[in-house]
């Protein structure tokens, strides 16, 4: 048996608020909608990985979502420009990466990262 894919659920009253963050600022297309779910996907390859962790580094709380992005400056400018605050970082860490936490429209903190 081999894992084919894994998706992250976020529970939520209102599925149209995600298109903000999910789809304007990180870039992910809109793949199917449901009404009562949206799914929002990228084409590029990725590894499939589950995180469990007792904080998320640099005495941090550990993130929702971790996403990692090709151009931090990029991210960092979408997020300043929506007026999302950034609650950590941006940050390079010790294990080789750059960072920052915001939360998403519903309160879910996620960690976009760049590996240097």
């Amino acid at each position: 048996m081999q894992v084919q894919r894994i998706v992250t659920n976020i529970m939520t009253t209102d599925v149209a608020r995600a298109d903000a963050f999910y789809r304007d600022i990180l870039g992910l297309d809109l793949v199917m909608d449901h009404g009562w779910l949206r799914t929002y996907a990228s084409s590029a390859r990725m590894t499939v990985q589950v995180g469990v962790a007792s904080e998320g580094g640099s005495d941090t709380p550990v993130p929702d979502l971790s996403i990692e992005v090709d151009d931090m400056a990029e991210a960092l400018r979408r997020v300043e420009a929506a007026g999302i605050p950034v609650e950590y970082g941006p940050v390079d860490e010790p294990w080789g990466v750059r960072r920052f936490y915001v939360r998403d429209p519903f309160g879910k903190l996620v960690n976009i990262l760049v590996h240097q």
